[in-house]
């Protein structure tokens, strides 16, 4: 049995386990974004047992605790950088910790709780503090978010729209797009959509092919403010995120940029080879409201891109793991369409040797923000040589 190896995508932490390996790899990545330490994710490697979920919440769930448990000391101590640097630790095992859990399991909610009560205690202590948001959406349903402005942007700021896809949420978007936007002078609203993050795990609200519904209500929301500039709200959707970012951006007028990280061209088509024993099957079906991978799959039938992305007519960037362990020819696919279709698309893969070859740069965020946030300043006209910078 092989041990833990260097591949294209990045660390790949138990060979013989892909699924565990992979979420593993999107937990060490995303220390280098305050999401942890990297000696506190190998402590909690060497602790789980490959393919046990059990071993899986425990270990996570150990130095979440310990870090929000250190977080708070430090805050009565008067340390409040230090109690932020845990709290932010603290969310990210939060995340890691619940993701394995069975969607009816008790302990699900309470982790996830767990992450968005140290992630409100971290955006709340940023200069300017971050908003503790709900979104009207539909029959008194509200999808739950952070507004955090930046500090650099000025009065009435651009501001990016932020989703995730089929198992990211809300708090783990800060280190995925985020800290990224902020640090270039927009805000940015990270938000749960239909079958996501607290949307799903309290009110039960499954997914939607027509995701520039969910997108609509976030933009009535922010033109509603007076520090928000409604020429330049952009969207930008990670993974299966890919494919609702893009469906709003080809229908929803008001939107003048859209990225799409991680391409998704025709979700049901995907998944009709897909049975009950694929790796994240339960997760999928949880999303789409089946009882299985197969009305899963006649659920997800409309969630294609064709006869849609042409009608886009905002700058459109999609950027894709080169090695990415879920698939590339999603990305080619999509960007060759719109091309096709004059859209105004730009196309980025990442590859083995700069690293972020992963899906969606799970194994170096960073560089995935660069690039996404590069872009977006350039289509947004934000000169990032005006801008005032700290350590």
């Amino acid at each position: 049995m092989s041990g833990p190896k260097y591949e294209p995508f990045g660390w790949h932490h138990w060979p013989q386990d892909f699924w565990f390996s992979y979420q593993f790899r999107r937990g060490l990545g995303e220390t280098q974004e305050g999401g942890g330490a990297v000696s506190e994710v190998l402590q909690a490697g060497s602790r789980i047992i490959p393919g046990d979920v059990e071993s899986w919440h425990r270990e996570w769930t150990v130095i979440a605790r310990r870090n929000h448990e250190r977080g708070d000391a430090e805050l009565a101590r008067g340390h409040v950088r230090t109690a932020m640097n845990c709290w932010l630790r603290a969310a990210n095992y939060y995340r890691e910790a619940e993701f394995w859990l069975d969607p009816h399991d008790p302990r699900r909610l309470a982790t996830f709780s767990a992450c968005e009560t140290v992630s409100r205690q971290f955006f709340t202590r940023l200069t300017p503090p971050g908003e503790i948001v709900e979104i009207p959406y539909e029959n008194g349903v509200s999808l739950p978010g952070y507004f955090i402005r930046s500090p650099v942007g000025g009065p009435k700021q651009p501001v990016l729209i932020s989703f995730g896809g089929l198992d990211s949420f809300k708090d783990e978007l800060w280190f995925m797009t985020g800290r990224g936007a902020v640090q270039r002078g927009l805000s940015v609203l990270l938000v749960d959509g239909p079958g996501q993050g607290g949307t799903l795990r309290r009110h039960g609200v499954t997914t939607r092919f027509d995701y520039e519904v969910p997108v609509g209500k976030c933009i009535d929301w922010l033109t509603a403010r007076a520090d928000v500039d409604a020429a330049r709200i952009a969207v930008s959707g990670s993974s299966l995120g890919g494919y609702y970012a893009a469906r709003a951006g080809a229908m929803e007028p008001r939107l003048a940029a859209c990225i799409a990280h991680g391409a998704m061209w025709d979700i049901g088509a995907r998944w009709k080879t897909r049975d009950d024993s694929h790796g994240l099957a339960k997760h999928m079906c949880w999303v789409f409201g089946g009882a299985n991978m197969k009305e899963a799959a006649e659920i997800a039938a409309p969630f294609k891109l064709e006869g849609v992305l042409e009608k886009m007519r905002c700058p459109f960037l999609v950027i894709h793991g080169g090695h990415d362990v879920l698939g590339v020819e999603n990305a080619r696919t999509v960007f060759d369409y719109a091309q096709r279709h004059g859209v105004k698309a730009t196309l980025r893969l990442t590859d083995a040797e700069e690293t972020g070859a992963e899906h969606c740069q799970h194994d170096n965020p960073t560089l995935g923000q660069e690039l996404m946030l590069d872009w977006l300043t350039d289509a947004l006209g934000i000169d990032q040589r005006t801008l005032a910078y700290g350590p």
